[in-house]
């Protein structure tokens, strides 16, 4: 109760100061606009649909920031640096997501899907899909799909398939369903009559109930044939006191970011509504740092990491019919 109290008037004598410190970076930074020229970037590729905002922080790049990457703004920094004041091992956590990414691509490969769709990619790091699957399958074929120019830039390093597979880029919404699905791109590479690893890691807690992320998610689950598999993680304010979560959400929503946490059970039923001929993989929904399915185990860097610090659940499903 006493440490519940200290943390409560913490967050308390805090709250207004870290919301308002983002809001002043995004001002500083809108007044000093970074000099970079996204569109003839080097490893720049096309024609992004979305204008690069260095001015306010973007998800993408605050995800950047805590893998310890370097391709993000003044902006991006100031709203992370908040966060991490307030739940001082997100950086640990946004690890640890990695990690569950590696560990579904490589169950998903140990049943003999070929086929990746990830949407939601993020700016390219270390053990990106394609390095993950085709390190064990190097006849696998990944598409990206994301809407930051961002990553667009970057799309070249998320297309250096080995010579028997394949990997595309598609700048897209994930709320452009049609869009995703209908790409050229994913129709050349990607056989909705086989199965398919469909990944949306990390994303659907930046779309809020309005957006019924629920319906949107059950389009792309039908349009996969049985045998697929779908690979997520969800933020959760599950196992964090209720003035944090205020906080952190304050802080991204005065970066005009959306952000929704929710519960075991809405993250389950993204997973399976138990009649849609969907089943939970391994152990279910659990903690990211929990996940283990087949006969890779947990690594210690996981194992050390409580469920608060991880704050989110991963979740594999794979479709029976």
């Amino acid at each position: 109760m006493a440490e519940n109290a200290d943390v409560n008037a913490g967050v308390d004598a805090v709250i207004d100061a870290e919301v308002g410190a983002v809001e002043g970076a995004v001002e500083a930074a809108d007044e000093a606009a970074v000099d970079w020229d996204w569109a003839t970037a080097e490893e720049g590729d096309g024609e992004p649909r979305t204008e690069l905002r260095t001015d306010v922080p973007h998800p993408a790049r605050m995800y950047d920031y805590y893998l310890g990457g370097k391709d993000n703004f003044p902006a991006d920094r100031a709203a992370a640096e908040q966060v991490v004041k307030l739940i001082p091992t997100v950086q640990d956590a946004a690890r640890a997501n990695r990690r569950f990414l590696g560990r579904a691509v490589r169950y998903a490969s140990s049943l003999g899907i070929r086929q990746f769709l990830d949407i939601g990619t993020g700016i390219p790091t270390a053990e990106n899909t394609h390095e993950v699957a085709q390190r064990l399958a190097p006849e696998s074929r990944i598409v990206y799909v994301d809407n930051d120019p961002m990553v667009l830039t970057h799309a070249r390093a998320l297309l250096s398939s080995t010579p028997r597979g394949r990997t595309a880029y598609v700048d897209a919404d994930f709320h452009d369903v049609d869009t995703i699905l209908d790409a050229a791109a994913v129709k050349e590479l990607i056989d909705f009559e086989q199965p398919v690893a469909l990944l949306v890691v990390a994303l659907l807690h930046f779309l809020p109930d309005s957006d019924d992320p629920f319906a949107l998610l059950d389009r792309y689950k039908q349009a996969l044939a049985p045998g697929s598999v779908l690979i997520l993680t969800h933020g959760s304010s599950d196992h964090t006191p209720q003035e944090i979560r205020d906080a952190v959400t304050g802080i991204y929503q005065a970066g005009g970011i959306t952000i929704a946490t929710r519960t075991h059970d809405e993250i389950r039923r993204f997973g399976t509504s138990g009649d849609d001929g969907w089943e939970l993989a391994g152990p279910g929904v659990v903690s990211i740092n929990e996940w283990q399915a087949g006969d890779e185990p947990v690594g210690d860097e996981d194992l050390r990491l409580t469920r608060a610090e991880v704050g989110g659940y991963g979740v594999v499903a794979f479709k029976k019919s």
